[in-house]
């Protein structure tokens, strides 16, 4: 994968997690539709290459100011990436030297692998995730639109046990797979079912559309390295 194509690659997947994020704000108040028109106008100018470097800027810009409007990223953990690959997008267009433009980009990946390693390792330091009570807990009391007979799967003990080391068990391991390309495949074909699942259980469905944005910075590094 070239670095270009790596680029365009999580350029388009941005502005489709951006647009999904932002379409729900245009059938809301008329203050939330003037605040997230902007986001949308410039995300489909993205999903089509147009002026993609200055539009990247723009983007960068307004997230500064829902930050600012929301007093932090009032989607947590997906509003937190979708900044991070919109960083790092911006100096990959706008750094002088191709190295710098090549290292953002790669900063990125390596940030994406470690937000997976670290959960991992949060979890599995937690007695109540070893002992799959956690995992329980959420299926019990996720305050997400999660259906009433999908809380039932709670009182499986075991089943939620060994969902809870799976889940662990890859985050922790996740790294490794930049042994080599078609490890790496699969585990980002694993990951990004993993955030399907959590969208498709929880409602979770941002989670589900701005990792994947991530993943062709993670290939392009794999081959860069390797």
């Amino acid at each position: 994968m070239t670095f270009e194509f790596a680029i365009r690659a999580t350029e388009v997947m941005l502005a489709l997690a951006f647009l999904q994020s932002s379409s729900e704000h245009l059938i809301g108040g008329r203050r939330d539709f003037i605040l997230f028109l902007p986001r949308v106008l410039l995300s489909g100018s993205l999903l089509f290459g147009l002026f993609s470097p200055w539009v990247l800027l723009a983007l960068f810009t307004h997230s500064l100011i829902l930050l600012h409007r929301f007093q932090g990223p009032y989607n947590g953990g997906s509003d937190r990436m979708g900044l991070l690959i919109l960083s790092c997008l911006c100096l990959a267009h706008w750094c002088p030297t191709q190295v710098l433009r090549e290292a953002a980009f790669g900063y990125l990946a390596v940030q994406v692998a470690l937000s997976y390693f670290v959960s991992g390792q949060v979890k599995i330091m937690n007695p109540e995730w070893r002992s799959g009570r956690a995992l329980q807990d959420v299926f019990l009391f996720s305050a997400y639109p999660v259906s009433e007979a999908l809380r039932s799967v709670a009182d499986h003990r075991r089943p939620m046990l060994a969902a809870s080391w799976s889940v662990m068990l890859f985050e922790v391991m996740f790294p490794l797979a930049f042994v080599s390309y078609a490890v790496l495949i699969i585990a980002l074909s694993v990951a990004a079912v993993f955030h399907l699942a959590n969208a498709c259980l929880f409602g979770l469905n941002r989670f589900a559309w701005i990792w994947p944005a991530s993943y062709p910075s993670i290939l392009w590094l794999q081959e860069r390295l390797l």
